[in-house]
Formats: structure tokens, sequence, C-alpha cells
């Protein structure tokens, strides 16, 4: 088996990537370490650079269609490593994750209409909808100790009325991690069908479980479940290929399906790019090895970073990810305004962070730290802010 070099450290300066080049626009600084957008630093792997590169070979970029077998690939993908069986007319090719949002948002609902969400939660999931006229019911999450956090069911019952149309779902979860239990999901399939709301399962960190945590697809654990949702995957965010723009939905209930699907093709959305489609195929046929290996160094970040906290940074708790390579870090030991902790992130620290408080107001007194990079610049990154902490408070 190849072994893959996760400690290489890559130079992305100059490559017109939103780490590096919005650094200014974001943060007023462009002499920060950026730890924040949610792509790694790892080398996109090989297997997907040479289809790209092959497909090039060729002199002609015109329009293409999908490779014979593209859908049968992700069928296959995802019923191997999640144990669901999809159907070829459950899916369909979207534009991008975020964007599928807004085509359901736009499809589906009419101004006026409200969509539930969870903070702390990924803040696209309330910019998308208000953007487009439609009202945020909030339901946050109840954190019940240091490091469980839990859907508060009957915060949902209260706050829920015949306007609600869709609640959007982090699974796994943006940006604590959690991979929902299957008791959890299947009690939130039973409260949205009873009242008719359309639950978007946000998937994309679904091939990213940790520590020996299981993913399990929203739409698979009911027949209402499967009845009253619309479920978006992608290998981008694994395979740090986020650039490609290559996702897709599967939706089960046909009723859903042909109107979201006839408004998806009127309107051209679910026409790829012609690398995209070679890039999935390529990842789920020959990118387990790399997966595992690179899941394996993540692990090994993440226990680092405690490790790091526990020894240096006491005031700072790291709540372990079941799911993905970002990392929710309890700040509130160091006892400071929110302005003031990413005054010190910023700076002090000279560090690029998501601020917590862009997940709702349950985040504030939160960072979130993407550890998808070479170990040697995660320990740059916390002695700097070690460093910070001794200097500033």
């Amino acid at each position: 088996m190849k072994h893959y070099d996760f400690d290489k450290v890559i130079d992305r300066q100059g490559t017109n990537d939103v780490k590096h080049e919005l650094l200014q626009e974001y943060f007023g600084s462009r002499d920060l370490l950026p730890l924040w957008v949610a792509d790694m630093d790892f080398e996109t792997p090989d297997f997907i650079r040479d289809a790209i590169v092959r497909r090039m070979q060729h002199p002609i970029c015109g329009y293409s269609v999908l490779p014979q077998g593209y859908w049968d690939v992700i069928g296959q993908w995802i019923e191997s490593h999640h144990q669901w069986h999809v159907e070829r007319e459950w899916m369909h090719f979207i534009p991008g994750i975020v964007k599928g949002i807004g085509l359901v948002v736009n499809s589906l609902t009419t101004p006026g209409d409200k969509v539930i969400i969870q903070p702390p939660v990924y803040h696209p999931f309330r910019i998308v909808p208000e953007g487009n006229g439609r009202e945020i019911v909030f339901n946050p999450l109840i954190h019940r100790e240091e490091d469980i956090y839990e859907i508060d069911f009957e915060g949902l019952e209260r706050v829920c009325d015949e306007h609600c149309r869709l609640l959007i779902l982090a699974n796994p979860h943006n940006p604590i991690g959690i991979c929902w239990s299957r008791e959890t999901l299947v009690r939130l399939a039973e409260f949205c069908h009873s009242r008719g709301i359309i639950v978007v399962s946000d998937e994309i960190h679904c091939d990213m479980a940790l520590f020996g945590h299981k993913h399990i697809p929203f739409a698979s654990v009911s027949d209402k479940a499967a009845q009253t949702s619309i479920t978006f995957q992608a290998p981008t965010k694994t395979f740090n290929m986020a650039g490609m723009i290559s996702s897709y939905c599967i939706v089960p209930s046909e009723e859903i399906r042909k109107k979201f699907y006839s408004w998806i093709d009127a309107n051209e959305f679910a026409s790829p790019n012609m690398f995209s489609p070679l890039a999935t195929v390529a990842a789920f046929t020959q990118g387990e090895p790399w997966r595992q290996q690179m899941l394996s160094y993540i692990e090994q970040n993440i226990l680092f970073v405690e490790d790091y906290c526990r020894r240096n940074l006491p005031c700072i708790h790291p709540i372990r990810p079941q799911a993905s390579f970002l990392v929710w870090l309890d700040c509130r030991g160091l006892h400071l305004k929110h302005d003031r902790l990413v005054d010190l992130f910023v700076g002090h620290a000279h560090l690029a962070l998501n601020d917590g408080a862009m997940f709702g107001g349950e985040g504030d007194g939160y960072m979130r730290l993407n550890v998808g990079v070479p170990r040697v610049v995660l320990e740059k990154a916390l002695g700097q802010l070690k460093d910070a902490c001794e200097e500033s408070i």
C-alpha cells in the first residue's frame, strides 16, 4: 500500500485560495497563520490530480456528460460505507451544498416561510434562507455537559409552528463534530414527518467519522425519514478537493423529488463542469487507502491538540469531534468577553480561526480550529497561542 505524506508543508499562496486571499478582508491582516476555512492543507490525492491531467491531455474542453457508471460508483460507495442502498433515480447532481440549500429554499418554500436551524451551527444555514426572504427559527442545541450536545426536542416543539417548512440538519455536525445517534435521528424524523417539515441533511463530512464513531445517514433510519428528507453529500471535504464543486443530493420521496429535481433541471443546475465527475469517480474508486491514512493523521492531530492544551493551555478545552477535521475550542476558561477573545487569537497570537459567534450566539467563548494541516503547522499555531496567552492575560 502506498504511504501518503501528510507532514509535507505546501505553500498555497499565489493559488487564489480563500484561506490566504481573504485574510485581510475578514481579519484585517495578512500576517496570520490561517486555520479557518474548512479545506485541508494536505496534497489533493495524486489519483484525483492524475484524472484531471489525463482529461487535459485532450485539446478540447467542450460540453461534457457524466461519465458512464458515475451514479453506480456513488451508490456503491454509500452502500459499502454507510449501509444505505440508494436507488439511481433518487440521486441528482447539485453545484455545491451551500448552493443546494439555496436551491431547496427557492424551489420548495415561498417568501415568509420559516426554516429551522440548530445553533451553534454552520452559518450558511442561517445566511442562505435569510438572504432569500425566509424567516429563521432557532432551536439551539442543549449543552448538557462539557463535551455533550443534544437536540432540544422540547424546545423544537415550542418554536415550531405551521409556517415552518424546512429544518436544516448538520449531520455530522459542524462545528462540533457530532455523529448523531440513530435514536436521535428517528425521533427527529417522527417530529418533522408529522408536521410536513422537510429535513435537509447536510452530510458533507459523512466519510470522516473518527475514533470509532459511525455516520448514520438521516434518510436511512426509517421510512418517515426517507419520505421527508433531502440529503446532501460530496467527496470534496474528505478528499480535499473543495474547489471541484462536486456534490449530489439524494431524495427518496417521489413527491419531493419531482418538484425539486424538475426545478433544478429547468434552471440547468444539474450540469457539472467536465472535471468534477472525473474527480469524484477517482476518489470513490481509488481513494480508500488515502482516506484511511488521512483520518488516522487527523486523529493524531486532535490528540496532539488535546495534549498540548492540557499541558500548556489548561483554560482552553478542545471538544473532541466524532467526525471531520474541525475542533470546537471551548475558551470560556479564559474569562474573556468574546471580542477580546477574538483579539487574543488574531491580534496577539496572529492566528485566523473561525470565530465561534459566527455559528450563533451560542458560540460566544468558542473558536473553531481546522486541524487538517501538517503537525508542524499545528504545533507552531499552538505555540503562538500559548505565547499570546502568557503575554496578554
